[in-house]
Parts: structure tokens; C-alpha cells; sequence
């Protein structure tokens, strides 16, 4: 079948579409009632079927005859680390690691808070939990004591694994003090914490309330599966949430290995055996998705990355990984490549490996400029590609499914929704948008399996957040349209759409054309208040390595640019060459945060912010530029 009649069979008859994709997992009990819809927008999927995120995982393969092949490569440039691990290897040390939860007293349904740089350990915790049925909840290594308080808190967990500290390029991010400020902050009280110490960087522990991994593994048996229902939960991941408390998306247990395990093969053309890569973190979405489950679940080799993608030690680290392990395709953020553009803008690193085994470059988390994908194009020749989905869904919403059908390139564009997903653009008279009319993107209920049934404890938030909008259908909290052939444009957050004189802007569209300036690696455009017309846009730019072309010229070009593509309506003429854009960890820009600042607007210092100096360094710029007075 071509990608239309797969596509069209999974919107018009989604249960048939999805019973024939639960074939391809293992089950205890296969299910017989497919999708359950008696209380929307609570929609359960495979409702009476039994299985196990970590058997599908690794035991499967091993009972196949794979258990020799390998799982895992884990690779740190920053200390110098490197291992491989069969997928026998790791059943062996989760299994173990499971047994030495369960005489931590962690049964079925407890919760696991895991707060771990990028070790193997971490995704060997990941997968433990799923071994005996408890629920982990992943919070980024580094995180600041507060946020990890707070998910200790809302999720009542049993124990807390974590490391003696993480590696940044420059720097050694030591995890005691930050976990000794949760363990004050938290009303609720840990049961026990599990040290992983790192070699030279060991710390003393406290008991008998810590205890060391290695300790924790001595009397240790090893833990077969548990059979698990299908709408059990595997995890919860949570963002941060704008009321402060931050949101714990969840993710049920069937529907989540049978929709990962199908993107694979069918979003990313990858089989297993292949070497897969996604440079991201395991406290993201994308690194609970595409580092450790999908690959896992299709029997593929997956990398773990412990660095950056320049830095670790210079701009030519990415291509140093695919030439070593022969990775087949990269999935990782748009502002990993802006970053090694500014730094290599000429690809003089890209020249020293070799990349004869590489096929594809996903982009996703943030949009992808069409300038960067044009320079990543240039420099890999091979299809780059722009796709779009949240921590909400797990999956992909809109791509090019590159292995069911190559379709073209829109420069621009995340390419059609997937199939699972029926897209619709509602405009804010609540009417359904024509081709090419923007609006708020949303997503027809019920949503596909993989997606978040719920929030941790939080039933009636989910529905007022998502759910209460626009009946019958998931709001995203993306803007964009969809044109005449299917291709979806996410153009910004929903709370970036800036209102200039009446006229609705998107700052993504104004970035795109920022961007293709040949001096600009990176831009961000926000909206601040005017009393005149409401909104005006301002746009943020740095510029390449190496750029000796004068800033106010640049800025002039800039807005000669804006005028001539977009039109006298953007009002755009104020352009600033700055040093940094404040950015998440995770390489979103703050623009919401940058937007508070130069309105005079109080702010909270986001939890996930890369460097907060920036923050500083944005102010004074707005000062220099009588921006902010």
C-alpha cells in the first residue's frame, strides 16, 4: 500500500488499523477490545490486553536469537567512556538492577524517580522499572532542586536513583548538594536513594537512607517480567506547567510499545540491526522515545551519547559518531545543527569522517529553518527532514514517513500527519481553516495509541487543558496551516502569534526569512506591547564564526529583507546582533521569557534554561537598543 491508503485506512477505520499493528508485539494475553470509547476524552487502547515494556524490549530478542547482536554503544567524549552491550548484556544488568529494586521494597505501581546523566545505568534503571511493573518518572541530570522536589512530590515516589554528578563540556555538575536541597524542599518522603558513583568522582554516603548502586546489586536476584495490563502506566515524564505545578504526562503500557515499535520501520526507515542515533537527552521526550524504547522495541542498535554537538571536543563531533559506529540516520534537534553551522559553517570538520553509511537526518523540538535545512542537505547529501510531535503525543504527528514512501520536500513544512493522526487548523472564530488559512492546530479525538491517556492524578486538568478548547478534538498549542497537498506548517506556539495592528503574525514566518541573511547562524523574533499598534515585532540575531561584517549593516539588511518578503504590514524594524539566545536545555529559544522582559513583565527564571546569565545579557542589549528603558 502506498502512504494515501495507509493513511486513510488509519483515520477511517483506526480500531482494524491498529488491531493488525498489535500483531508485531509480544503479549501474554492478546487483545480483543481494541479501543474503548465509552468516556471521551479518557479514550484506553488494548484495554484487555496483558504485556511487558521490557520484554518487548529485550527478552523478546533474545528468545528470537538476537541476544548476541548489539543493543546498546555508549559513547562519552568528555570522559573518555566507551562500551557496547548485547542485547544478552543488558537483559542480564536490568534484570539484576530489577531485583536489587525489589529488595529496596519497589513493587508493581511504585514510583521511580531517576535523575541520571547519560549513562547506560540510567537506561538500565529505565528499563528495570519496566521489568517489575514500576513506574518511572525521569527528571533531567542537573535539574535545580526545586523542580526536582516538585516531582518527587506530585508523584509520591518510592526511591530516587541518581549519580554522584554529570559532565558539561568545562564542568563537573555535582548532583549531592542539588539532591540533598530536594530531599528538604519534598513534603513527601523517599524510602531510599541509589547512588551510581562515578569513577574518581565518588561521594560518601549517608546511611542508612543511601545506599551505592553497586551495593544495591549485592544479594540481587535475577527478575523475570512481570505481566503487566495493557493500560497500566510504563512512566511519567513531566513538563513544566504553567500554573507552576508541572504536568506528569503518562503513557500506558500496550499502546505505547505497539505505536513505537511501528514508527521504526515506518516513519524512519529503520529495521532491525540497523545502528540508530538520537542525540537528545533521557530526561526528554525524545530520549524516553527514541534513545531507549522505539530502537529497543524493533531490535535495533541505539546510541547513547554523553556530549555535544560541538564542544565535546570541536564541531565535527556528530560526524565523528556516525563514521565510528556506522550509523544509519540521526535524530536530533534543529539547534544542534544551527550550532555547528555557526561554529563550521564551511563543514571543514564534516570532510575528515566518513558518512558512506548514513541515509537520513531527522530534525524535531524545535522548527527546523528551511536555510539550516538546506545547508545540512548541502553538507550530508542526504534527505534532512523536518518533523513535528510533543512530549504529549510520544510520537510523531506530522513527518515524512520515509518508509513507507519518500514524498517531497517543502522547505518550511513538517511534511503530512502521520498516519494515526487526522489534523485539522481551526481558526479563532472556532470555524475549520480552508487550505493555506492559519490558525490553532489540533488533532480529531481520539488520539492514536502511544499518546497520553491522562495527567499523573490530574483527569479533569487534562481535559480543561486539552480537551475543553475545541470539542472532540486534542489542542497542540502549535499555530500554522495546512496547504493544498496535506503538508502541515507549525509556524509557532500558539502564544507566539504576535498581533500587529490588527493583522495576525506568525515570528516563525518572520524567522525564515531572518535566517536565510548569510551572517545569521540563529535568530528568535518576538512580539512587545505598542500603543499604537499592539504588538511590534523585534528580532534577536547571532551570527556565524568568523562574520566581520558590521552588526548595524547586518541589522539593516535584515529588515530590508522582512519588508521586501513579508511586507510593509510586519512593521519589522528593529533587528539586534546578540551573543546568546536563552535557550532550554533541550535547544527550545525562550521566547515567551524574552517577550516578559522587554515588557517589563515579571518572570520566573524557567527550570530548564541552559545558562541564566543570558537572561542578563538579552537585558542589557534591550537597554543598549532603547528597547527596555
Amino acid at each position: 500500500m502506498n502512504f494515501k491508503e495507509i493513511y486513510e485506512k488509519s483515520i477511517k477505520n483506526p480500531e482494524d488499523f491498529w488491531k493488525s499493528l498489535s500483531d508485531d508485539i509480544f503479549w501474554y494475553k492478546k487483545p480483543t477490545k481494541i479501543l474503548n470509547s465509552s468516556n471521551p476524552p479518557f479514550y484506553k487502547w488494548y484495554e484487555d490486553g496483558k504485556t511487558n515494556t521490557c520484554y518487548n524490549a529485550l527478552d523478546l530478542h533474545v528468545e528470537n536469537g538476537l541476544g548476541d547482536n548489539t543493543a546498546l554503544i555508549y559513547d562519552s567524549p568528555i570522559t573518555g567512556n566507551k562500551a557496547k552491550y548485547t542485547f544478552n548484556e543488558l537483559k542480564s544488568r536490568v534484570s539484576k538492577f530489577a531485583g536489587a529494586l525489589k529488595n529496596q521494597g519497589v513493587e508493581k505501581g511504585d514510583r521511580v524517580v531517576i535523575y541520571m546523566p547519560m549513562v547506560p545505568e540510567a537506561v538500565i534503571a529505565m528499563l528495570a522499572c519496566g521489568r517489575i511493573g514500576a513506574i518511572h518518572s525521569v527528571v533531567f541530570g542537573g535539574f535545580a532542586s526545586n523542580e526536582l522536589a516538585s516531582r518527587i512530590d506530585d508523584s509520591k515516589a518510592k526511591i530516587l536513583v541518581t549519580s554522584s554528578c554529570g559532565f558539561e563540556p568545562g564542568r563537573t555538575v555535582e548532583y549531592r548538594p542539588l539532591v540533598d536541597g530536594a530531599l528538604k524542599l519534598a513534603k513527601h518522603k523517599l524510602k531510599k536513594v541509589i547512588f551510581y558513583q562515578r569513577k574518581g568522582h565518588e561521594i560518601k554516603l549517608n546511611s542508612p537512607m543511601e545506599i551505592s548502586w553497586d551495593e544495591s546489586l549485592v544479594n540481587a536476584k535475577d527478575t523475570d517480567c512481570l505481566e503487566m495490563n495493557s493500560n497500566d502506566y510504563a512512566y511519567i515524564l513531566y513538563t513544566s506547567g504553567t500554573t507552576g505545578v508541572p504536568k506528569g504526562i503518562v503513557r500506558d503500557i500496550g499502546g505505547h510499545i505497539v505505536a513505537l515499535k511501528w514508527t521504526m520501520k515506518n516513519i524512519y526507515n529503520i529495521d532491525q540491526g540497523d545502528v540508530w542515533w538520537s542525540a537528545s537527552d533521557i530526561g526528554w521526550i525524545v530520549g524516553h522515545s527514541y534513545i531507549v524504547y522505539a530502537p529497543l522495541f524493533k531490535g535495533c542498535t541505539t546510541v547513547l551519547f554523553e556530549g555535544k554537538p560541538v564542544g565535546t571536543p570541536d564541531a565535527g563531533a556528530f560526524w565523528k559518531i556516525i563514521s565510528d559506529y556506522k550509523v544509519k540516520s540521526l535524530f536530533t534537534a534543529p539547534t544542534a545543527f544551527r550550532a555547528i553551522k555557526k561554529e563550521d559553517p564551511d563543514g571543514k570538520f564534516f570532510s575528515k569522517y566518513d558518512l558512506s553509511k548514513f541515509e537520513s537526518l531527522f530534525l524535531a523540538g524545535e522548527r527546523a529553518d528551511p536555510d539550516t535545512i538546506k545547508w545540512a542537505e548541502n553538507l550530508l547529501k542526504v534527505p534532512v527532514i523536518d518533523h513535528w510531535w510533543q512530549t504529549e503525543t510520544s510520537w510523531a504527528i506530522s513527518s515524512n514517513c520515509t518508509g513507507i514512501e519518500m514524498m517531497k520536500t517543502k522547505y518550511g513544512s513538517a511534511c503530512k500527519a502521520v498516519p494515526g493522526y487526522d489534523v485539522k487548523i481551526i481558526k479563532s472564530d472556532k470555524t475549520l481553516a480552508k487550505a493555506n488559512e492559519m490558525g490553532d492546530i489540533v488533532v480529531k479525538l481520539p488520539l492514536p495509541p502511544g499518546t497520553f491517556p491522562t495527567l499523573w492524578n490530574a483527569d479533569k486538568r487534562y481535559k480543561e487543558n486539552y480537551m475543553s478548547n475545541y470539542k472532540g478534538y486534542y489542542q497542540t498549542y502549535d499555530a500554522g496551516h495546512i496547504d493544498e497537498d496535506g503538508y502541515i506548517w507549525i509556524m509557532s506556539r500558539t502564544d507566539d502569534i504576535i498581533n500587529v495592528a490588527g493583522h495576525r503574525l506568525s515570528t516563525g514566518a518572520i524567522e525564515e526569512v531572518l535566517s536565510e541573511h548569510k551572517c545569521v547562524a540563529e535568530c528568535a523574533v518576538v512580539g512587545i506591547a505598542d500603543k499604537l499598534k499592539g504588538q511590534l515585532p523585534i528580532g534577536l540575531l547571532t551570527l556565524k564564526s568568523g562574520v566581520d561584517e558590521d552588526n548595524e549593516n547586518i541589522s539593516k539588511d535584515c529588515i530590508k529583507m522582512v519588508r521586501d518578503k513579508i511586507g510593509p504590514v510586519a512593521a519589522f524594524k528593529i533587528a539586534i546582533v546578540v551573543k546568546r539566545l536563552p535557550k532550554t536545555r533541550s535547544g527550545k529559544i525562550l521566547r515567551g521569557t524574552v517577550r516578559k522582559i522587554a515588557d517589563k513583565e515579571d518572570y520566573k527564571v524557567p527550570a530548564t534554561i541552559d545558562d541564566p546569565k543570558i537572561l542578563d545579557e538579552i537585558k542589557e542589549d534591550l537597554i543598549k537598543n532603547n528597547i527596555l528603558k
